[in-house]
């Protein structure tokens, strides 16, 4: 897969920019972090995924380039060990409407929310 030729991240409004010769991806930090190729989000084999919720609200804390073939991104929710490859970046880009909608419905299934979950304490 091809490198972006410029990554942005826009911080106010949580997106990432990935800027391509003949396309742009703009992918916001809630669909990486619910996507995160991390073992923690995917588990350790096929099937094994760990539904993500209640991070609507989340932003990035900071985005390194590792070697030449990936980022690391860590979350304001303190997840920090998703490695992106530029070939998952593409994919997660070239099919973000299928992937979301997909996540849409396991959200729904299992009973959760993209809303963050608040303890109130009296």
């Amino acid at each position: 897969a091809m490198r972006p030729t410029e990554i942005k991240v826009h911080k106010k409004s949580a997106t990432l920019e990935l800027v391509y010769p003949n396309q742009t991806f703009l992918l916001r930090a809630e669909y990486l972090r619910v996507f995160s190729p991390s073992a923690e989000v995917q588990g350790h084999a096929p099937g094994q995924q760990i539904l993500q919720h209640g991070k609507k609200l989340i932003t990035f804390k900071d985005i390194l380039i590792q070697g030449h073939y990936a980022i690391r991104i860590s979350f304001s929710d303190g997840h920090d060990s998703g490695i992106y490859s530029w070939d998952y970046l593409q994919l997660l880009g070239e099919n973000e409407q299928a992937n979301w909608q997909d996540y849409l419905k396991r959200l729904s299934a299992a009973g959760q929310s993209r809303e963050p979950q608040f303890i109130a304490l009296d």
